[in-house]
Parts: C-alpha cells; structure tokens; sequence
C-alpha cells in the first residue's frame, strides 16, 4: 500500500499517451519527484521497488516519486500517463500500487484522454481530470476493501492474487507473503472464502479472462498469457469448465448479438 495525498488538487506536470515496446522490451523509469500514474491497454510485468506485478488491459498503477519502475514489455505496448506532484496536506489516502480497475476502466482511460487534450499544460481542466481520476482509484479500493473483516492474511494473499493473475500464484508464496503457514493459509482461506486456495485463482483467472474475452480484442492466445494460463489446451478445457464454453463461443456470444443490431 502506498499513501497518497488528494485532499489538495495535484500539480500535474504531464499527461499523454506512452508507446513502448517496439525498439526494446524493457524500459526502466526513475522520476525523482514526480508520481506517476498509468493506465495500461496491454499486458506486462512490471517491477516497482523489487516487487514484481502483472499488468493488463484495464489495469492502474500508481508509482511514488524517487522509485523505480521496470517495464517488461510483450510487444508494442500503449498505456496512458500523468506525472503529478501531490500536495501534502489533510489526511491520506492508501491506495495499492497496482489494481484491476474492471468497468471503471473506460472512466479512467476517458479522464486522461480529456486531460489530454487539455492545454496549456498545468491548466486548471487538466488538474481536474486528473485529481477526479486518482480520486476514482482511491475510490476502487475503497469498495474492495469496505467491511473487510477478513483475517489480515487472507487480505494479504487476496491482494497480491489480483496484482498477478498473469504470474506463476503457489501456497507456499502466498504464506510467506502473507506472513502464515502453508496449512494455516489454507485453513483460514477455506473458512473465509468457503474455497480452497487453487479455486480462488482458478475463479478469479477465469472471471479476468471472460472480461478481457468481452471487453478486448486480445489475441485468445495473449488472453490465456494475461490470466496466468500459457498452455492454450488447457484455458480451452479451463474456460468450458468454469465458463460454459470455449474462449472462442464466449467472445462470439457477445459479439453476435452486436452485429445483429
């Protein structure tokens, strides 16, 4: 978690829309005193503080000044960005570093996109499109987290499963993140969540891949990568167990009705 000040409008240096992955795969940033802000349309691990993240399609990262950023890229890769200073004043806000912004997505990419286009840079509209945007972030988890009584480390392990859904996710990692046994996590995360610890991830990669199956143009093969299952195989055998049908049959499903209209 980190702590974020917004009780004051930012003071917002830049915005714009960043395209990278084409000279290079990896890009590393360090802004000495400058937050920055991105709001991804592809999908990446991305290293911030030696903490490793998966990003995709719809997901948000908010990065302190002073603190590297390492990009690894899977091809031509845009994302959205604002470089802000906050101001610290009235009480902070904790935000994660990295969230799945789900239907807030297209708000938060057509805030920055009006931020854009706004000008002079600095000017009072371009401010305001970005303080509503960090103000939406805080807002997403402030859902997720609303009457959480959950034990502390299922709340851990839960976060860092939504952070990298893309990532290689075993018991024994989440323990130790989430500063329990193996035996005592999978305990706990049965009584808390009525599933085991492999269903959870295997639900919430398969609620992600529906998603990004209905609300993307993701190659199926960059969908199945982007939910942590390379082996197309078994996301087909995955998707008509937990889905109701293949990848292709629940795009098309979507897709047909449209057409028809």
């Amino acid at each position: 978690m980190i702590e974020l000040h917004l009780a004051a409008p930012p003071e917002v240096v830049s915005v714009g829309v960043g395209i990278h992955g084409v000279r290079s795969l990896r890009d590393v940033f360090r802004l000495p005193d400058l937050w920055q802000l991105h709001v991804y349309a592809y999908s990446a691990d991305l290293k911030v503080a030696g903490t490793t993240y998966s990003v995709a399609p719809g997901y948000v990262s908010l990065t302190p000044a002073g603190t590297q950023v390492q990009f690894d890229y899977r091809g031509r890769s845009e994302h959205l960005y604002a470089h802000f200073r906050p101001v610290v004043t009235g009480e902070p806000s904790y935000v994660p570093v990295v969230q799945d912004a789900g239907d807030a997505a297209p708000v938060l990419s057509g805030l920055l996109r009006s931020a854009v286009e706004a000008s002079p840079s600095g000017s009072t509209r371009m401010t305001a499109e970005v303080w509503t945007a960090l103000w939406r972030i805080v807002d997403l988890h402030a859902v997720t987290t609303e009457g959480d009584s959950r034990h502390p480390a299922v709340s851990t392990a839960i976060a860092y499963i939504e952070a990298n859904l893309a990532q290689p996710l075993t018991i024994p990692t989440l323990a130790r993140l989430s500063g329990v046994s193996h035996n005592h996590l999978t305990r706990l995360f049965q009584t808390e969540t009525g599933q085991t610890v492999i269903a959870y991830i295997r639900g919430r990669r398969m609620a992600r891949a529906r998603h990004l199956l209905v609300s993307s143009t993701l190659s199926i093969p960059a969908v199945a990568a982007s939910v942590g299952v390379p082996d197309l195989q078994a996301f087909n055998k995955t998707c008509r167990r937990e889905l109701g049908g293949s990848p292709r049959a629940i795009r098309n499903a979507v897709a047909g009705p449209v057409a028809a209209g």
